[in-house]
């Protein structure tokens, strides 16, 4: 299986050389394509009024690894690579490992699942994995997660064209309470935004703010409601995979909307 993998933490990133060791190491075809500097919370925002550029990158992977360093976004990287840097498409697309969760809303800021997004568009099965810290350096238990769904994949593939979006539990591998396949919730924040003043005495913001949790999706997304939120399940220990499309069309708002009469003069 040939894979191309990407994401917003940098060609640096600890994540993303334990996800391409690990997976060269068990004997498949590994690319690297990433940022070569933090592109965290980029969306899916493209590079359009400025070149692109890209370097290959040695000794920071396994020997077995082609990596290269790219001066855009998640999204460009991973453009970049299926349609110049690579010599034939890959059968998988995967994101990550990304230091922190992408649960709920996040997603939509995500360069990880962004960069996992743009495979899906090319019509390649992606996934984003995302350790649930800002601090824990354990990637390994993310990474033996991977190869196992790697090769699940390999012997079973999707049955549609579908990203999987996968939050593993920054614990030890023992301490993995199992898998659980989730709707995506909603996180918000409070105190988004800490007011200070600089030296010269302007006025400047940081984000911020505390997250939200347990704001229930709304009723009307038509999504089972016997299936458990991401942002829920991830609290008990369990690696949550959520299945993601890239069509936002709201089917209720579609029938809602049905029912307008325009009338022109």
């Amino acid at each position: 299986m040939k894979i191309l993998i990407s994401n917003d933490d940098g060609i640096s990133a600890l994540g993303i050389r334990t996800l391409a060791n690990t997976l060269a190491q068990a004997g498949y075809d590994v690319t690297v394509v990433c940022p070569d500097r933090e592109r965290s919370a980029t969306g899916h925002g493209l590079t359009m009024h400025q070149p692109i550029r890209a370097e290959m990158v040695e000794s920071i992977f396994d020997p077995a690894v082609k990596a290269w360093a790219c001066d855009g976004t998640p999204s460009d990287c991973v453009k970049l690579a299926l349609w110049a840097l690579l010599d034939s498409p890959p059968d998988l697309v995967l994101s990550g490992i990304n230091q922190g969760a992408n649960l709920g809303t996040e997603i939509l800021y995500s360069g990880t699942v962004s960069a996992a997004m743009e495979g899906l568009i090319e019509g390649i099965p992606s996934v984003a994995l995302s350790l649930t810290s800002h601090i824990n350096k354990d990637f390994q238990p993310a990474a033996n997660f991977a190869k196992i769904l790697v090769g699940q994949l390999a012997k079973n593939p999707l049955p549609d064209l579908m990203l999987l979006n996968i939050n593993i539990p920054a614990v030890k591998w023992e301490e993995i309470a199992g898998v659980a396949i989730t709707r995506q919730g909603v996180r918000r924040y409070v105190d988004v935004f800490d007011q200070r003043v600089d030296p010269r005495g302007k006025t400047y913001y940081w984000l911020t703010g505390e997250v939200l949790e347990d704001v229930e999706p709304p009723v009307g997304l038509n999504l089972p409601q016997n299936i458990p939120i991401d942002v829920h399940i991830i609290r008990k220990n369990y690696i949550s995979i959520t299945p993601l499309q890239y069509n936002l069309t709201y089917a209720n708002g579609l029938n809602q909307l049905s029912q307008w009469n325009f009338e022109f003069p």
